[in-house]
């Protein structure tokens, strides 16, 4: 009796033909889920003793990307003794073309945009770095799924040829009719490999300065002293002369002072002498030098020359005030005047 129930016929395929599908799909979902629970186990155990983003990503690879093909193949295996309608094998066949496609190039892309960040972020040290590959991140992605949908579209049996010749066409026709974006974008790339200035760096750009916020694929953003958002194309930054104070070792400082005609010729060589003492007595100073540098229209003109070992502003204005205060001091102590402008009037009797 039980005999004569499993050979009955539905669909094609006898009762029992349907228990051993299903049998067989349950053994395979109990292999996954033992070979789940065996490597994923041991790969967590793994990470809390290594501690690096590698064990983490391959745990999170492992769960989003393989395993859902893993359930698919058991599906597929266990209908294998099925005989199916031709539309409905079809239909699972491109199902399973279509998963293996999204899924592989999904694990395709976390293997490169993960060692991509690990380069830039990791061996480089820099985390500015990650947000400035998100733009390169959307275009790959965009090439990637881009060309995985044609590998879909031929193995379907759609002719793709026509389709690849109108794309190539269609594309020399942007690309005509959208130079200045495609001028942007390879800027960009500019600016990311050879990297003038980075985000946080603090540039000057013409008559603007500022520091920089964001390194778009089209645009670059900079926030200005003035608290307001400056935003350039990348190609004018590729093509103008971009000044980078964040990349600068030591500030070379230039500044004048002049001193009153009546000043003797004794207090005028005492002037380099105090000048010179003062900068070395500042941390983080270098002395270069101080002259007697020319006669002017009212003052007699020094001119003196250091270096800071910062490139930080504020630490730059911070050693200037105190140069500026201390000559103040020894000038008035030695009675030297500082020159102000002055118009000296003669007259004669006619």
């Amino acid at each position: 009796m039980f005999q004569d129930i499993l050979q009955q016929t539905f669909f094609h395929n006898r009762i029992l033909d349907y228990l051993i599908c299903l049998s067989t799909f349950l053994i395979g979902i109990i292999i996954i889920q033992i070979f789940k629970s065996i490597l994923i186990n041991r790969l967590k155990v793994w990470a809390k003793k290594t501690a690096t983003a590698i064990d983490y990503f391959l745990i999170h690879g492992i769960r989003e990307n393989l395993l859902p093909l893993l359930y698919f193949g058991a599906f597929y295996l266990s209908i294998q003794g099925l005989t199916l309608n031709p539309v409905l094998e079809k239909g699972i066949n491109v199902l399973g073309l279509i998963l293996l496609t999204i899924f592989g190039v999904r694990f395709l892309l976390a293997i490169i945009i993960y060692g991509l960040e690990t380069y830039w972020v990791k061996e480089e040290k820099d985390i500015a770095r990650k947000h400035s590959l998100k733009g390169i991140f959307t275009l790959l992605k965009l090439i990637v799924w881009s060309l995985a949908i044609i590998i879909i579209l031929d193995n379907l049996g759609i002719k793709i040829t026509a389709l690849v010749a109108g794309l190539g066409i269609g594309g020399v026709a942007i690309a005509l009719a959208s130079q200045a974006i495609l001028g942007d974008l390879f800027s960009y790339f500019s600016l990311l490999f050879d990297r003038p200035f980075e985000i946080g760096d603090f540039i000057i750009i013409g008559d603007y300065l500022g520091t920089v916020e964001h390194i778009g694929i089209k645009t670059t953003r900079i926030r200005s002293l003035g608290g307001e958002q400056l935003v350039f194309s990348n190609t004018d930054l590729t093509n103008s002369r971009v000044r980078n104070y964040k990349k600068m070792d030591k500030r070379r400082v230039v500044f004048k002072l002049g001193v009153t005609y009546q000043t003797n010729l004794q207090q005028l060589k005492e002037i380099p002498v105090i000048i010179t003492n003062i900068i070395k007595s500042i941390n983080d100073t270098v002395f270069d030098r101080t002259h007697f540098f020319s006669y002017g229209d009212f003052s007699l003109i020094f001119e003196v020359v250091y270096y800071v070992i910062s490139s930080d502003y504020n630490k730059y204005m911070d050693i200037q005030q105190e140069i500026n205060f201390k000559i103040k001091e020894e000038f008035e102590k030695r009675g030297i005047k500082f020159a102000y402008p002055t118009q000296t009037l003669y007259l004669d009797k006619i």
